[in-house]
């Protein structure tokens, strides 16, 4: 009965305790012209990085667009965008959300424009965090990056997407 009750103490300060978030951060997603097209904020979570993306009138091309976390944050390479480096993969896992010997710790949901090229969406990845081990802020940042075509979750290696048609600096 001892036991039980040191237990369910233990359990009750776990439940209790409040884990140390960092800061929202809020980045400017550009465009293969150079300009803005809309923002990210991305905001720590206990047990990862939830991320509203706000994509304005002209944005995207309309239908479905790819999107990665990738390891360094340059997108000074207007319209390439491939100072991104690669997607971050801090456990070696092959692409694809939906590929048995993956995810990749970049792997993200597709993210869909209208019409009009804007798009709206809130995504949640358990995959990374903003600070520490497995943190988007680390020395060289990281990037948000969005490409032409979907993800189809399973091709190797980036399941399809295309070209990098937009690119967000996370940090760095």
């Amino acid at each position: 009965m001892k036991l039980r009750i040191a237990a369910l103490a233990c359990a009750g300060m776990v439940a209790g305790a409040t884990v140390a978030l960092a800061e929202p951060v809020e980045i400017n997603i550009i465009g293969g012209e150079g300009t803005s097209i809309g923002t990210a904020t991305l905001r720590d979570a206990p047990t990862g990085v939830l991320m509203r993306i706000e994509i304005g009138e002209d944005g995207l091309e309309p239908g479905w667009h790819g999107m990665h976390l990738h390891a360094v944050g340059d997108c000074s390479d207007v319209g390439i965008f491939k100072l991104s480096k690669g997607h971050i993969n801090f456990d070696g896992k092959e692409h694809g959300l939906l590929n048995e010997k993956g995810p990749d710790n970049a792997d993200l949901p597709n993210i869909h424009a209208n019409d009009d090229g804007t798009a709206n969406a809130e995504v949640f990845t358990t995959l990374v965090t903003l600070s520490g081990e497995r943190g988007l802020l680390d020395e060289d940042g990281s990037a948000l990056v969005i490409h032409a075509n979907p993800d189809d979750h399973m091709s190797q290696p980036i399941g399809g997407a295309g070209g990098r048609v937009a690119c967000g600096v996370i940090g760095g």
